[in-house]
């Protein structure tokens, strides 16, 4: 990767991340927001896990291979963190497919550090500055004055159901920022260090496995199947929401192994703030202007993150580690 090193590189990653999960969500949102001839909407959402998980995996594998394989990587933990990761991917999901807008749901992803911190206070007694608690509190006062304030397109809202599985998904990646320390540690105790596409393939192949379990147990294999296949219109939308996961994830792996984990997270995370903004112009999404108060509030306390406190940049690496699974 010499000939990418330097500013060229960087930007060339920046673009890759911004252009493959910018899109992304957009395909995400297409996917829930279709609606059949008959009226009907797709729900399946443990299939799309499935789907993207599957193309995730299929990518990492072929990085693992040109990049060289880690042996006596602790899977039992790898096999958790996918289990936890899936499980908050497809909750947010499930908000989208019962009623929750895509900028309330990428809003209140964005304050996944609220039950990070939660946990750690708890359980591990650690204190944390008033600064990074005005930040999250900055991004969970926004999301509420979006959702309060938004201008729903008629048949559209933000259903409570909706609420509850955003809110089960950020409860699940506050654990899985416990499995992935559970992780580094015993990989440190092993005196082992996963490779990035390590990380990728491993993490995604137990994300897979889950999401099909799921998927079979509730039926959506053969409904989102059906579905797909009298809607063929969707399957472009199922499938560029797979590559671009994917795609992306591949480019946040370079960030990291060129740049460092700040670098990283100043990409991925003013990306969210333009996830939102792309799906306000492009979906439609009218607000008042309470809620364009509230996007800016979100958006201070999300680049609020990207400024080390006292000169450390560590309390990135538990987002980097998530994003780049990501991971969602």
């Amino acid at each position: 990767m010499g000939l990418l090193s330097g500013t060229p590189g960087l930007i060339i990653g920046a673009a890759g991340v911004y252009a493959a999960f910018l899109y992304y969500g957009n395909m995400q949102e297409d996917v829930f927001s279709f609606e059949s001839p008959k009226g009907t909407k797709f729900t399946q959402a443990w299939l799309l896990q499935a789907i993207e998980a599957l193309a995730n995996t299929v990518l990492g594998f072929i990085g693992m291979m040109v990049t060289g394989r880690t042996m006596g990587l602790p899977l039992d933990k790898f096999a958790l963190s996918g289990t936890t990761q899936v499980a908050a991917k497809a909750c947010t999901s499930l908000a989208l497919a019962n009623g929750l807008s895509f900028p309330v749901a990428t809003l209140a992803k964005s304050a996944k550090m609220a039950p990070v911190m939660l946990g750690s206070i708890l359980l591990g007694g650690k204190k944390y500055s008033l600064r990074s608690y005005l930040q999250v509190g900055a991004i969970i006062t926004a999301t509420v004055m979006v959702s309060m304030n938004k201008k729903s397109k008629p048949g559209q809202t933000s259903s409570t159901l909706g609420v509850v599985f955003i809110c089960s998904s950020l409860a699940l990646d506050g654990v899985t920022g416990g499995v992935q320390d559970a992780l580094k540690a015993k990989s440190k105790e092993l005196g082992i260090k996963a490779k990035p596409y390590d990380m990728m393939f491993w993490t995604n192949f137990f994300m897979m496995v889950v999401a099909v379990i799921a998927a079979f147990c509730l039926g959506e294999v053969a409904s989102g199947s059906a579905y797909i296949l009298e809607n063929p219109s969707i399957m472009p939308k199922v499938l560029a929401f797979g590559a671009c996961s994917a795609i992306g994830q591949s480019f946040i792996f370079f960030l990291v192994s060129e740049y460092g984990p700040l670098k990283n997270a100043t990409v991925t995370t003013t990306r969210k703030i333009f996830s939102v903004l792309l799906s306000i112009f492009l979906k439609g999404h009218a607000l008042a202007p309470m809620g364009w108060a509230g996007i800016s509030l979100g958006a201070l306390g999300i680049i609020g993150e990207l400024i080390p406190e006292g000169g450390k940049d560590e309390k990135h690496d538990p987002k980097d580690k998530k994003e780049g699974k990501k991971t969602k």
